[in-house]
């Protein structure tokens, strides 16, 4: 699956075989779905790009603030042994538990 950027927005890029066709979303909108497709790369970008348009002008002339991707909170459950091991790690770190989930989560994306 690809990716298009645009406007602080992130959107997939599927295919699809029976319709021979490129589609996606836009990622991370819990409330709104903005959706886009095209034949070719440069058809979905267009698509994409208008799409995101499209959604910021609607919101402008309804007075409606856009929904931003990913707001940056997460709720996060762990096993109970797990959660205490994070917590002794962080405090022997001298961080907060937050920025050593944030590390860790750093860690792994800069390593895969």
């Amino acid at each position: 699956m690809g990716k298009l950027r645009y406007k602080g927005y992130t959107g997939s890029v599927e295919y699809s075989e029976e319709e021979n066709s490129l589609f996606g979303k836009v990622l991370g909108l819990r409330r709104d779905g903005i959706v886009y497709e095209g034949s070719s790369a440069a058809e979905i970008r267009t698509d994409f790009e208008e799409a995101i348009d499209h959604y910021l002008e609607s919101c402008a002339e309804r007075g409606v603030e856009p929904e931003k991707p990913y707001s940056g909170n997460i709720i996060l459950r762990m096993p109970p042994e797990l959660h205490g091991q994070a917590a002794e790690r962080a405090d022997a770190l001298g961080e907060s538990m937050n920025d050593f989930i944030n590390n860790a989560i750093r860690l792994a994306l800069a390593s895969a």
